[in-house]
């Protein structure tokens, strides 16, 4: 075996289509384009979106809304779903993960004061609102802001 004899695998390649050489090679005439019509023509590509000339879907629906790049996305905790903790445990974001409450941290946590807490914890997450903060404190919790 030597490298000016080696060949493509059987059946691994095909010879390339010769269209508009005459009609003798099966590819003459209307050179597999059909008869006449847009996409007969040269440069005759229809655009994606073209709807022949009606006016297209994305022109006739409105814009709508804006979503700012500096936005930040917080996975969100309620007070009452916090009440699963032991009194005296630090809950952060590992530990919600752990327990489930979170599912994905996005850009941070953020506590919330829906619901009753009826135990003194540690809560450390990325925010808070401020009826969360005191209700937290009222139980004799602590809050840290990570």
């Amino acid at each position: 075996m030597e490298l000016n004899s080696l060949k493509p695998a059987i059946g691994s390649t095909k010879n390339r289509k010769r269209i508009g050489r005459g009609t003798g090679s099966g590819h003459g005439k209307t050179a597999t384009k059909g008869h006449k019509g847009q996409k007969a023509r040269s440069g005759g590509s229809i655009k994606a979106g073209f709807e022949g000339g009606q006016m297209p879907m994305q022109r006739r629906l409105p814009k709508r809304g804006f979503n700012p790049l500096t936005r930040k996305d917080y996975a969100v905790v309620n007070l009452g779903q916090l009440d699963v903790f032991e009194s005296g445990s630090c809950v952060d974001v590992d530990a919600l993960l752990k327990c489930g409450l979170v599912s994905k941290a996005r850009d941070g946590v953020k506590v919330l004061a829906k619901g009753e807490l009826t135990k003194a914890i540690t809560v450390k997450a990325h925010k808070f609102s401020s009826a969360a903060k005191e209700k937290i404190i009222a139980v004799g919790g602590s809050v840290e802001e990570i």
